[in-house]
């Protein structure tokens, strides 16, 4: 039997910066060469473009996607480039209360392909959160067969 996942990633801190930006893939070669990052894993989607990659630098893991407007918001239509990730242990409880305190929803909670319960929300100031929990530990390559799974055409 298999251990059931922690809340929180081996690895990972509570909280994880996301970049969301153009050219996802010369950004994570630039972080490499620039700040000697270990590329860690990443996600194409189907046209091509970095849906998701997780990069090292020193003892801390950084996200980053291409920008894409139903889960990444683009810098270029004036949104911050950055949304903070927050690993939590319950994220529905975690996203009511930001709800509660005055962010505004913009993914809801719900089941992901990729093993989390996950959100996003945007606080009063103007900055992106998702907020998430683990629920499933995926490989690589079964994240990717959920992934073709999710975006097959219905």
């Amino acid at each position: 039997m298999t251990r059931p996942p922690d809340r929180v990633p081996e690895g990972v801190h509570t909280v994880v910066p996301y970049l969301c930006l153009k050219g996802a893939a010369s950004a994570i070669d630039f972080y490499k060469r620039a700040f000697g990052a270990e590329e860690i894993f990443r996600m194409p989607s189907p046209d091509g473009r970095i849906m998701h990659a997780e990069i090292k630098i020193g003892d801390s893991i950084v996200m980053l996607a291409d920008e894409f407007p139903e889960m990444c918001e683009p810098a270029t239509w004036g949104n911050p480039p950055v949304t903070i990730h927050l690993f939590v242990r319950d994220a529905d409880a975690v996203f009511e209360r930001a709800i509660g305190a005055g962010a505004k929803a913009g993914m809801p909670i719900q089941d992901m392909f990729w093993g989390d319960r996950y959100g996003s929300l945007k606080d009063p100031f103007g900055h992106n959160w998702s907020i998430a929990t683990r629920k499933r530990d995926l490989s690589p390559e079964e994240m990717a067969k959920a992934a073709e799974q999710a975006f097959a055409p219905r």
